[in-house]
């Protein structure tokens, strides 16, 4: 897709419904995968499941994931007709980062580099043999880091000058409660944890239940800056360092 092709479907899905966005994405691109995580992301699958089949997932396994997160994986294989792929990280460097600082460094310098251990690195993986890739974003889930987003862009992180790579948000409009509104109303599986007062969940370590009136990413490295609530899989090059 060039440049004057991305500007025009940014157009035309521009407040689109998720669906309308979920069936231009498959319909134009047939090397596409959903990165799947949380409860948007099964969301997305359910949505995709009923426009095509066969979809190409992935998730990312940490090696420090809940117990809860892996059965929602299993569960989820099970439910729908998708080829779920799991990447893992690469072992020597997890390894040399514990060996030298321990289980449990990023509370103390923060969660950067093991992040780009456990996931960047094995997103990056999964991305290169695609076309394009679809996500659960939502704007309100960062107001600091999300509130630009649209439902396609050429993605900021990961397309290279050879690698144009194509990332579509259709939930980019969705609110968290549009999104339980439709996990309710299909019956789609979801995270335990929810049920315990997690609202975004990542790693064991670094996730928590969030207390009353708190924004619903508080939970996810609660000692660091507020404003700051991201791993490096939905960053622009610039914020990545």
């Amino acid at each position: 897709m060039n440049a004057d092709e991305l500007q025009q479907l940014q157009q035309q899905l521009a407040g689109a419904k998720p669906r309308a966005v979920l069936r231009a994405a498959l319909e134009r691109f047939d090397n596409i995968a959903i990165s799947f995580s949380g409860a948007e992301d099964v969301a997305v699958i359910d949505l995709a499941c009923a426009i095509r089949q066969d979809i190409q997932v992935f998730t990312l396994d940490t090696g420090r994931l809940h117990g809860e997160t892996y059965r929602l994986l299993e569960e989820v294989r099970k439910r729908y007709p998708i080829r779920l792929r799991v990447m893992f990280p690469d072992p020597a460097g997890v390894e040399a980062m514990v060996r030298e600082k321990g289980l449990y460094s990023f509370y103390d310098d923060g969660h950067s580099e093991c992040c780009r251990l456990r996931k960047v690195e094995p997103l990056k993986r999964a991305l290169a043999g695609l076309d394009a890739w679809i996500t659960g974003q939502r704007r309100d889930q960062s107001v600091d880091t999300r509130q630009d987003l649209p439902e396609v862009q050429l993605d900021p992180a990961f397309s290279t000058p050879e690698h144009a790579l194509v990332k579509f948000n259709p939930l980019a409009g969705w609110t968290s409660r549009q999104v339980w509104d439709h996990i309710e109303a299909y019956d789609v599986p979801y995270n335990a944890l929810h049920r315990r007062g997690y609202t975004s969940i990542g790693c064991e370590p670094c996730t928590r239940p969030i207390l009353p009136n708190q924004h619903e990413r508080e939970g996810r490295w609660w000692w660091e800056d507020g404003g700051k609530k991201e791993c490096g899989l939905h960053v622009g090059k610039a914020d990545k360092a």
